[in-house]
């Protein structure tokens, strides 16, 4: 197969500008109303990495967070959508959503997760799938999983402290860090690049 540069493409500088824009309302509501370790959740970081790619016209890192963030926003989007319905969440990764500690306008900009799985597959069409975006986004994964083992366990960022599914810790630290990305490697990101690399098989790097 071709590079995808072969197919040279750049953004319109409208959505540059609307990244940027972006940012300079997300970034400082999400620090003040959240903190600085809130910016480890992966998802904030495909926000970060999405907005590069985009300022960058990069195949790569549109490419690894398409892998780390459809299958994860599908599940926010249920788990906001149950919560809505039933009172409460399934996994409970949306239920900031609801709480009425945090104003009403910095909780909607979390509907990120419901753009982002179109605007990824809309920029895939445009560069193509890169197949590097898989190992890229399990090194970011791994870091954020890393990392998150330093902030506080009540905040359970990445779930790095207790799963999500029946709310233990796998063995020691280091064994829970391993368990988890494992998981999102090989459960989660590697079926998404798989797909991906199908759908855009005309266009993989």
């Amino acid at each position: 197969m071709a590079p995808s540069a072969a197919w040279p493409y750049q953004f319109p500088i409208w959505l540059r500008c609307a990244a940027v824009f972006w940012l300079a309302i997300w970034i400082p509501a999400y620090w003040y109303t959240w903190g600085a370790a809130n910016f480890l959740h992966l998802c904030d970081v495909a926000v970060l990495v999405t907005c590069a790619g985009l300022l960058t016209n990069s195949a790569l890192l549109i490419s690894s967070q398409a892998v780390g963030s459809l299958l994860v926003d599908l599940a926010w989007m249920l788990d906001a959508g149950w919560h809505l319905a039933r009172g409460r969440g399934l996994l409970g990764g949306a239920d900031y959503l609801f709480d009425l500690n945090y104003p009403l306008w910095v909780r909607l900009l979390t509907l990120f997760h419901v753009g982002m799985p179109v605007l990824l597959l809309w920029a895939l069409g445009r560069t193509g799938y890169d197949h590097r975006g898989w190992p890229l986004q399990s090194a970011i994964a791994l870091f954020a999983f890393v990392a998150a083992r330093f902030t506080l366990p009540a905040e359970n960022i990445n779930y790095a402290f207790t799963d999500p599914f029946i709310h233990r810790a796998w063995g020691p630290p280091p064994a829970h860090v391993l368990i988890s990305w494992l998981f999102m490697t090989l459960v989660v990101y590697l079926p998404t690049h798989l797909v991906l690399r199908g759908i855009f098989r005309n266009r993989v790097a």
